[in-house]
């Protein structure tokens, strides 16, 4: 998706706060004129409707790390994803081996496979991701690191272009190696998100370092073998709040994806790695909104208004002080949530959903998950055809410390997956303004983050999420995918 031409942004952000109370969800969209100057249909606004629920373990592990799951944490992009009519799911099974699975769409039925690798420690980062090069065909999957090293394993070729012709066995999988087939990229790996090019190279993104003192990567797999980029984010320089100031930072993404023009979008938070810029200790470093984008496959890094402003591999790297990055200012003292979400439109404009608690709640969060659950709301951002960023509160209390997923249909009409797997939307005809709660999802027992097959999107328009049912201790749940059918 293309991101429109917009004038650089000058002087304070520009930023539009739209009040929601009173605000009814709009229908449809108003009808128009048609390229053959025709009446055209009206759009429909959004709406869901469940059409499958499958099971997929009844006996998934469970712990709660971090105040998550390892088996639903949002940022594993993909733990879910859909490829040439064949939906693929990832998750570790009661005695810790890792599992993928299988469907053809439409059907209910999951063929399973068990990899010859067990999750060595209780620590929800480190989840299963996946990606497929459409070049030779190949899944690829990278698992169980959290700031050391990293396992790796690839299938055949072709098993991923031709699923029909290939069994679904272990024996369609390599070893599992401790390299990107001999490309070392760092100790200390961690956030493994795979992303295809539109030429159908497979790219990779990574956590070089640690939280709070770390780096993004880049990786390139092109058919025949892969190649590191290099790094593109800064660690380095100062910050300074009200209350203090911090050397050393990681910009966390809230992802990195292709629109259909070719650019590369990526939103971020910068975490700082002195708690002596939050006002009290239990809260989170986290701060600011910011958004670069890459037209040439993630070589170079431009602000919203198109100036350069880092390089991948290159001395000059995306830093914590570069000007026009800010899509939305935020201090640390609101409990700024990581690594939420984005997606793009049809028109090729970058979205973002971000979470926080709100000024009118307090001025400092003393607890980040107490406060988070109590005052926690989500906020969509994006920027529009003019160079200028709008922020909407969701009307939906969190009720959480986790993470929300954004999504569009298309007539893109926006939905956000929240917390426990509750859905909200808001329609393109109001400017998504009109955000309102469409699903409960009562029914589920929902833990909290649900992992969103961002790719059946685009394959046939469902709304698709892995999600694992709330448990106590170590005692092992069920974990399911469920889908919803979008507006035609």
């Amino acid at each position: 998706m293309r991101l429109p031409p917009a004038a650089p942004l000058t002087g304070a952000l520009l930023l539009t706060l739209t009040a929601l109370t009173g605000t009814a969800l709009t229908g449809t969209a108003r009808a128009g004129d048609g390229p053959d100057g025709t009446e055209r249909a009206a759009a429909p606004g959004p709406s869901v409707e469940r059409i499958s629920h499958s099971r997929l373990d009844d006996r998934a592990l469970y712990f709660v790390s971090y105040n998550g799951l390892v088996n639903n944490n949002s940022f594993q992009k993909n733990g879910v994803l859909t490829h040439r009519g064949h939906q693929y799911a990832a998750w570790y099974t009661e005695d810790r081996s890792a599992v993928i699975a299988r469907r053809a769409l439409g059907g209910t039925g999951w063929q399973t496979l068990t990899l010859d690798h067990r999750l060595t420690v209780d620590d929800s980062h480190n989840v299963i991701s996946m990606g497929v090069s459409e070049t030779d065909g190949r899944m690829h999957i990278l698992l169980d690191s959290h700031s050391d090293g990293l396992y790796y394993v690839k299938s055949a070729a072709g098993l991923m272009n031709a699923p029909e012709e290939h069994a679904w066995s272990r024996e369609a999988f390599g070893p599992v190696r401790t390299d990107l087939d001999g490309v070392h990229l760092t100790d200390r790996f961690t956030y493994p998100q795979f992303v295809a090019t539109p030429e159908g190279r497979l790219q990779l993104s990574y956590r070089a370092g640690v939280s709070g003192n770390g780096r993004n990567g880049l990786a390139e797999y092109d058919g025949t073998g892969w190649r590191a980029l290099g790094e593109w984010s800064s660690s380095t320089g100062t910050y300074r709040s009200e209350h203090g100031s911090s050397s050393t930072r990681n910009m966390y993404l809230h992802g990195i994806d292709y629109s259909g023009d070719g650019t590369l979008h990526a939103f971020y938070t910068w975490r700082e790695g002195s708690n002596a810029v939050m006002c009290a200790p239990g809260g989170l470093t986290n701060h600011d909104t910011g958004y670069v984008h890459s037209t040439d496959r993630g070589r170079t890094w431009r602000n919203a208004g198109g100036t350069v402003v880092g390089s991948t591999g290159g001395a000059d790297r995306v830093a914590v002080d570069d000007p026009g990055t800010v899509a939305d200012p935020l201090n640390p003292d609101h409990a700024l949530m990581n690594q939420e979400s984005q997606a793009t439109d049809s028109r090729h404009r970058p979205h973002a959903v971000i979470s926080y608690v709100p000024g009118r709640f307090g001025q400092c969060s003393g607890d980040y998950v107490r406060d988070r659950e109590a005052n926690g709301r989500a906020f969509h951002v994006y920027r529009d055809d003019a160079g200028d960023w709008h922020k909407t509160e969701i009307p939906v209390p969190l009720g959480s410390s986790q993470r929300t997923k954004l999504a569009f249909d298309r007539h893109d009409n926006a939905y956000a997956v929240l917390p426990r797997g509750r859905i909200a939307a808001a329609s393109a005809s109001s400017g998504w303004t009109d955000w309102k709660l469409l699903d409960e999802a009562g029914d589920l027992n929902a833990f909290g983050e649900v992992v969103l097959d961002e790719t059946r999107l685009h394959e046939d328009g469902v709304l698709s999420f892995m999600y694992q049912e709330r448990s106590t201790g170590t005692t092992p749940s069920p974990i399911h995918v469920v889908d919803f059918a979008l507006p035609d």
